[in-house]
């Protein structure tokens, strides 16, 4: 079976009215995507921000006439002509295979992978991690998360106490226990991040310590010889007591979830706390920073 899909860009403001109209004429679905070049890094906590120019397209079953939907849709949203919609023959095919073939085994450093479960690991004999792309909490695709691999592979924390603060998919701390680590510490405040790193870390039989936020601040684990935190710049700044604390003297921090430009502020911001921190990579305008706390 073949689809329609009847795309058009507005501004912000036009969104909302836009997808309800669509829906109101028979859309199967309506997905919003970036309709200019803007790219939005990190939006406001509780917030879902749009592109100022936002893509909007609606898919129908391919027996409507296309036309007529435009129509019907220009007379509910009459600020927008004819000329401004698309219309795109969508062919039916095997998403769910589409979907996984986009997903392949990722080489962070030397010999730490991470291989989605429906792919046989390409160096059987390498640290292997089993995970799944998901709900983004970090499956190695984003820059951040590979600076962070990559800082992991070329500092394996090889008999360290290790803290992984915003855990998220659980990627960072499997990582630092394949690499070695005595104990692994991990926390979140999102309970869907908390499950998938108790899920992950069970597929690969990884042994972790998986805690809400709220538990590891009243029973708080020892200091850690390492911390890894790739969040994001504001948090990071708000989190920089609640870090430092949780880091032995002489302790390694790992920072990332940062753009270049902020990088700044977060060095003079820890500097306050003891903690001496530069920039140890880069990549795609993001950057990840690393030092050690005052012994």
């Amino acid at each position: 079976m073949s689809w329609i899909q009847i795309t058009t860009t507005v501004p912000e403001a036009q969104v909302d009215p836009l997808t309800d109209a669509l829906m109101a004429v028979g859309a199967l679905s309506v997905t919003q995507a970036e309709g200019g070049n803007e790219e939005i890094f990190e939006p406001e906590l509780g917030t879902t921000p749009l592109w100022q120019q936002t893509r909007v397209t609606g898919l129908f079953p391919a027996d409507v006439d296309g036309h007529a939907i435009i129509q019907q849709l220009c007379t509910l949203q009459a600020d927008l002509t004819p000329e401004q919609y698309k219309i795109e023959i969508l062919e039916d095919k095997d998403w769910v295979r589409a979907w996984m073939d986009q997903f392949q085994p990722m080489r962070f450093g030397q010999r730490l992978w991470i291989v989605p479960s429906w792919h046989a690991p390409p160096e059987p004999d390498a640290v292997n991690l089993l995970l799944d792309p998901g709900m983004a909490f970090g499956t190695g695709t984003h820059p951040t998360t590979a600076l962070c691999l990559r800082w992991l592979d070329a500092h394996p924390p090889v008999a360290q106490r290790v803290i992984d603060y915003g855990t998220g998919s659980g990627i960072l701390a499997m990582a630092a226990a394949r690499l070695g680590a005595a104990q692994v510490h991990a926390t979140d405040i999102d309970p869907q991040a908390l499950q998938a790193a108790a899920q992950n870390a069970a597929r690969n039989q990884i042994q972790l310590d998986i805690r809400p936020v709220e538990a590891f601040a009243a029973n708080p684990p020892p200091a850690a010889q390492l911390l890894i935190a790739n969040i994001l710049a504001g948090p990071l700044i708000k989190l920089a007591p609640t870090l430092a604390a949780h880091l032995h003297p002489g302790g390694q921090l790992v920072l990332s979830g940062l753009l270049e430009n902020q990088a700044a502020e977060l060095i003079t911001t820890y500097a306050h706390h003891g903690i001496h921190l530069s920039v140890s990579d880069t990549q795609a305008g993001w950057a990840l920073l690393s030092g050690r706390k005052d012994g």
